[in-house]
């Protein structure tokens, strides 16, 4: 529905017109609403994985955020309760080429329209997503503000200044918001057809306490699979209280925000884990959150990699990993101090993508290996920490 330059949107709505997308530059366009009626504002970005859209959306890494997926086909695998990342939505809303069309396939159990008006998360349908991914590829990523209202009607003006008004990712700690409350034991290992969530005996194995600041499920699946006992706590949990559950060793999750506000608490708790040489895996969130616990820092990226295809290199070999990835900030490789070394990097731009200390147990990446898009290429990363676990 929206015209091919996003900017030559007209400010009244086109016939049919039941959504509408509001960058904080005043460019609007025109769409068809589904999913929960409301408005939301947020970051505006793209994911380019042509599956898992339940999984994005369920993802705590995209709080404050809009998700422009540039695949067409989202929707046309429904959605089912054993694909859910958390218990609740992860993003504000999605933006689509094409309205989602009636599933098809034996596990779906809602369509994604259905269950986005349960989960309170706002779409907008026929939208130009490649001119809209380019233009945050070219300029980066905007706010803005996606609305959805069956009757058509909008207040511009109202939603314009709320665009304007929002403060952005960057300077935002959104892991208190999404991390659990409470300490809880993790059950469960990965899902395989026909059997669901592994069972898994916890005698015998190492302990691992995870910090939650937005950590997906599959991840905790993963630490499962690779041989360990996992207890979540709450991204603010004391240093102390960390200590009291006698960790063999202390996960780092990812989540969503300024890996820099959320360092205000998190870091000197990683700083003392460190100092007592108690072994530490992060991935994401966590992967910054090491980083800055070492020193280094962090800065927001132009645009952020989100997707199922980006190629890592591994230093000590020279492989190649086909990596999921969801981040809009980075580790600063060249603020790396000494005794800590990349070990991963971006073979699209170069950025950073893991690193290690030499003289701990201590490492972390910024991608996914949960994810699996590889799709085995980087489950040894949860074996590695938790043979260091028993080394």
């Amino acid at each position: 529905m929206a015209p091919a330059n996003p900017s030559a949107a007209p400010a009244t709505p086109p016939k049919g017109a039941t959504a509408v997308l509001i960058l904080a530059d005043g460019t609007i366009l025109w769409g068809v609403g589904f999913g929960a009626a409301g408005a939301g504002v947020g970051e505006i970005c793209f994911n380019t994985s042509m599956t898992g859209y339940q999984e994005i959306l369920t993802d705590p890494s995209y709080a404050g955020q809009i998700i422009t997926f540039t695949f067409p086909h989202i929707g046309n695998v429904g959605v089912n309760s054993e694909d859910m990342e958390r218990d609740r939505r992860g993003g504000i809303g999605c933006i689509t080429r094409e309205m989602p069309t009636m599933p098809s396939n034996f596990r779906s159990e809602q369509t994604l329209p259905e269950w986005m008006t349960a989960q309170g998360l706002i779409g907008i349908s026929g939208i130009d997503t490649r001119a809209l991914t380019r233009r945050i590829r070219d300029a980066g990523a905007p706010n803005g503000v996606i609305a959805h209202s069956p009757d058509g009607i909008f207040d511009l003006d109202e939603l314009l200044a709320k665009a304007r008004g929002w403060s952005g990712l960057e300077g935002s700690d959104l892991a208190k918001d999404v991390s659990r409350h409470d300490v809880g034991t993790w059950t469960g290992g990965i899902w395989t057809l026909g059997e669901g969530y592994a069972d898994s005996d916890a005698a015998g194995r190492p302990h691992v306490v995870a910090m939650d600041f937005g950590g997906k499920h599959s991840i905790f699946r993963a630490l499962v699979d690779a041989g360990a006992r996992v207890t979540v706590v709450p991204a603010k949990t004391p240093l102390a209280d960390i200590l009291a559950l006698e960790p063999a060793g202390v996960f780092l999750s990812n989540g969503p925000g300024d890996p820099a506000a959320t360092g205000e608490y998190a870091v000197p708790v990683i700083q003392a884990l460190l100092d007592k040489d108690v072994p530490i895996f992060g991935i994401c969130l966590g992967h910054q959150l090491l980083a800055l616990a070492a020193g280094a820092q962090t800065i927001k990226m132009h645009q952020g990699h989100r997707g199922a295809n980006h190629p890592v290199q591994r230093a000590e070999d020279g492989k190649v990993e086909i990596t999921s990835m969801n981040h809009g900030f980075a580790v600063d490789a060249a603020t790396l101090p000494s005794g800590v070394v990349e070990t991963h990097k971006s073979l699209f731009d170069g950025s950073n993508c893991g690193l290690a200390f030499t003289n701990k147990k201590a490492f972390s990446v910024q991608y996914h290996p949960e994810a699996r898009p590889g799709p085995q290429d980087s489950f040894y990363l949860f074996e590695r920490f938790v043979s260091d676990l028993t080394a």
